[in-house]
């Protein structure tokens, strides 16, 4: 059942929206100061899981779903007006139980971005529907953000990557968000967001749920350090009780040459971990990190990874390895194997071989 929940609320992570669109967007238009662009994101992959005796073939999504996002940009004067808009779909078609659709085809379609933005020399206002800012980053430095981690057997959906088992997720949200321009590699970011609530809407947050993010990044002769501080305070209504919500995430990256090495941790209360309503019906306490290495050799990108999630005296983990081929600049093959290990339960093993393709 607790796999099931997960599976709803989650159509998988979009937030490598920014950073994959940048890479391989495609301009369909750019004139007289107006752009407008596409970008997206295609993947499949197998996996044989074992855990026990239950031996599970599959192929699905991995941890990004696909998707497509349009993007526009007009200069008027000193301000720049932007929009994005994105559209994530599952290539595993669900049944009526899962969507109370009317076919057994019906495949979800779940809009993660849709903002406008003003840009000027003070920086930027965002509002409109983006991922939040609290355990963004968490999330956008996971060096297995194009694989498969966590993976249940029956999700309908996408995999979950490190969430559950490394970070919290950066739920897409109604915002007003402030980010600064960028000083000596500092970059902040302050929103208002929409409370979270239990799909009981008779009860009301006073206030808005507050985030905030600091950033830095900077290259020393070559050793590139990323470091990010973030957190959230507000309150989590359910149909019975409003919790006090609060959460501090962290992590830094350095990089040298091929090498990358990345670790990240958050500490949280009354935040769900795991996406479920159940925990919210009091104040559960949660913390976790994530520990990371790679190394990238021309074409080749090798991932050993490490996480581990403490939410309410219950630990789950998870120990990965995998293999990143670039074929061309838009076409990536991937190999991975690892090892769930929840608290109480029978460890899963998992091997996924798949490809990406983003433009």
């Amino acid at each position: 059942m607790k796999n099931k929940n997960l599976t709803r609320s989650l159509l998988a992570l979009a937030v490598t929206a920014a950073s994959v669109s940048a890479q391989a967007e495609i301009v369909l238009y750019d004139k007289e100061g107006t752009t407008f662009s596409a970008d997206g994101l295609l993947n499949a992959f197998y996996t044989h899981q074992e855990q026990g005796d239950d031996k599970v073939s599959r192929v699905r999504m991995g941890f990004l779903p696909n998707y497509i996002g349009f993007n526009v940009a007009k200069e008027q004067g000193d301000l720049t007006l932007g929009a994005r808009s994105s559209f994530w779909v599952t290539i595993n078609d669900v049944n009526n139980d899962d969507l109370n659709g009317d076919s057994e085809t019906d495949t979800a379609i779940d809009v993660r971005q849709f903002y406008g933005t003003v840009d000027g020399d003070w920086g930027q206002v965002l509002f409109g529907k983006d991922f939040g800012l609290y355990a963004r980053s968490n999330i956008f430095n996971d060096e297995l953000l194009l694989g498969v981690g966590f993976a249940p057997q029956n999700s309908v959906r996408t995999t979950f990557g490190n969430i559950t088992t490394g970070y919290p997720y950066a739920n897409p949200n109604a915002q007003i968000t402030y980010r600064s321009p960028t000083a000596n590699g500092f970059q902040l970011a302050v929103g208002i967001l929409d409370p979270s609530y239990s799909n009981d809407l008779s009860r009301y947050s006073e206030e808005p749920r507050f985030e905030a993010e600091l950033t830095y990044n900077a290259d020393y002769n070559g050793l590139k350090l990323g470091a990010w501080l973030g957190g959230a305070m507000g309150e989590t209504t359910t149909a019975t009780d409003t919790v006090d919500a609060q959460g501090l995430a962290y992590g830094v990256q350095l990089g040298y040459g091929g090498f990358k090495l990345t670790a990240s941790g958050f500490d949280q209360e009354g935040i769900p971990t795991t996406f479920t309503s159940d925990v919210l019906d009091s104040e559960v306490d949660s913390d976790g990190y994530l520990v990371q290495t790679s190394y990238t050799y021309k074409a080749v990108r090798g991932v050993l990874s490490y996480g581990n999630v403490d939410a309410g005296g219950i630990e789950s983990e998870l120990s990965a390895g995998a293999l990143f081929y670039n074929v061309t600049d838009n076409l990536k093959l991937v190999g991975e194997y690892s090892v769930y290990e929840p608290e109480g339960g029978e460890d899963m093993d998992t091997l996924a071989l798949g490809a990406v393709l983003t433009w």
